[in-house]
């Protein structure tokens, strides 16, 4: 409640509409979540609305639980993406999600085609299987990681139009990090992620992807994603250091605990058939210690 008194929202009803997005960040977003508390309290909530409205999204997309077809899904995502995107018309909505989204949008002033091409990303995961090049990934990832950070930055604020390119380099290498750590769950829906031109240059197709054995080719493939990731991460940090001083502990904590995905699967050997890479809790630790100390001067300059 103090995160919610500190950004100045009082209404009961948005009240209850960030607590249900911070309780969705909580439970399903670990890492996000871990970051987001290096936040001023002031800025939290509004974090939590736009990975709440995310997060309800991709639970119609991915719920493994669910016994809608893809036709069925595609229905209830367009139902509930037209309500959203309407209330972010009309500045109202009776949705528990969309209440508190919609006042952070008209808060900062966030385009509204962010939205738009999120929910279209969404919409692909339920007929695009694979991608044939990075630009045809590229439309993909723009929408459904690249717009997260153009979202995210009229709420860290300082330099918030030099530091939108570094937003979508960001993004979008934690997508590809995922990507490549989720090969085997994302075959399990049915997908590929990676471009199937590049897996093709090392020697890979989708066929020795299915059957879950490391090779010597794999290996190569999944080598030339990870530097790309890294990359990535390397052209956006010029960017952080424009955010304001209060939000770039907290997204130098995302970088590094985000991309270092893809040093978890050096250390399994990139057996990601059989393991899954993740962070240790010692390098989590590590990494919100020193964001914490970062954050806290930076609060009191």
């Amino acid at each position: 409640m103090s995160e919610l008194n500190a950004a100045g929202i009082t209404d009961p009803e948005l009240r209850a509409s960030y607590a249900e997005c911070k309780r969705l960040n909580s439970l399903h977003g670990k890492t996000y979540y871990l970051a987001t508390l290096l936040l001023p309290a002031s800025k939290r909530p509004f974090v939590h609305a736009l990975y709440g409205f995310a997060r309800y999204a991709d639970e119609i997309v991915d719920d493994l639980a669910s016994t809608l077809t893809a036709q069925e899904k595609a229905k209830v995502l367009r139902a509930w993406s037209s309500d959203v995107l309407r209330g972010l018309e009309t500045g109202k909505s009776s949705d528990l999600v969309g209440r508190a989204l919609i006042d952070t949008v008209q808060r900062f002033d966030i385009p509204h085609q962010h939205f738009v091409d999120f929910l279209h990303s969404m919409e692909m995961d339920l007929t695009v299987t694979e991608y044939q090049t990075f630009d045809d990934l590229y439309e993909y990832v723009y929408g459904s990681a690249a717009v997260i950070g153009l979202q995210m930055v009229p709420i860290l604020g300082g330099d918030t139009v030099n530091s939108l390119e570094a937003a979508k380099n960001l993004g979008v290498a934690f997508q590809l990090a995922n990507f490549i750590r989720d090969v085997g769950e994302d075959l399990d829906r049915g997908r590929v992620y990676l471009p199937l031109q590049e897996l093709a240059e090392h020697g890979v197709t989708r066929q020795m992807l299915e059957a879950r054995k490391l090779t010597p080719e794999i290996i190569s493939a999944l080598k030339f994603q990870i530097a790309r990731v890294r990359q990535l991460q390397k052209a956006a940090e010029p960017g952080i250091a424009l955010l304001d001083k209060t939000s770039q502990p907290c997204i130098r904590a995302a970088s590094e605990l985000y991309c270092g995905i893809v040093d978890e699967v050096e250390k399994i050997g990139y057996d990601i058939f059989n393991k899954r890479a993740k962070t240790s809790t010692a390098r989590r630790a590590r990494v919100a210690f020193a964001a914490y100390i970062s954050a806290v001067a930076a609060r009191l300059r």
